[in-house]
């Protein structure tokens, strides 16, 4: 995996759109500020039979913040809650100790790099942290 911050990996993530665009109707959704760097990231899920069953977002940030909400719709679509919050806990990890995520989730290995940069962190936990409050009632 490339050092850099804006690898070719994680720019090609976020321009792929994934989950792009807000879900009518949804079963849940919940948007986040960064108000350090005006970050703004709203995320909604339609559930179905106990599984997530569509994701969709929208975002209004920087490209770290495109792709972690690319990756959350890529990965997580089909996914049970608890999956989902396997994969919150993965990246928090990773963020703050640089921990490697397990092999199921190695979607979140594209985001090594920004743990060197920590003022950049909070772009990518931010999608996370928006997905965290959607999952509240489920």
């Amino acid at each position: 995996m490339s050092e850099a911050l804006y690898h070719e990996a994680l720019v090609a993530r976020a321009r792929s759109g994934t989950g792009k665009g807000r879900l009518e109707p949804h079963d849940a959704s919940a948007r986040l500020d960064n108000p350090l760097c005006g970050d703004r990231v709203t995320l909604d899920l339609r559930m179905a039979g106990g599984h997530i069953a569509a994701i969709g977002h929208e975002v209004k940030g920087c490209l770290l913040c495109e792709a972690a909400a690319a990756t959350i719709a890529r990965h997580l679509a089909g996914a049970t809650p608890a999956e989902a919050r396997r994969m919150i806990a993965a990246i928090g990890a990773l963020m703050k100790e640089g921990a490697e995520p397990a092999a199921d989730l190695s979607d979140l290995a594209i985001f090594t790099p920004v743990h060197k940069a920590k003022a950049r962190r909070d772009c990518v936990l931010l999608p996370f942290g928006a997905l965290e409050r959607a999952l509240a009632g489920f």
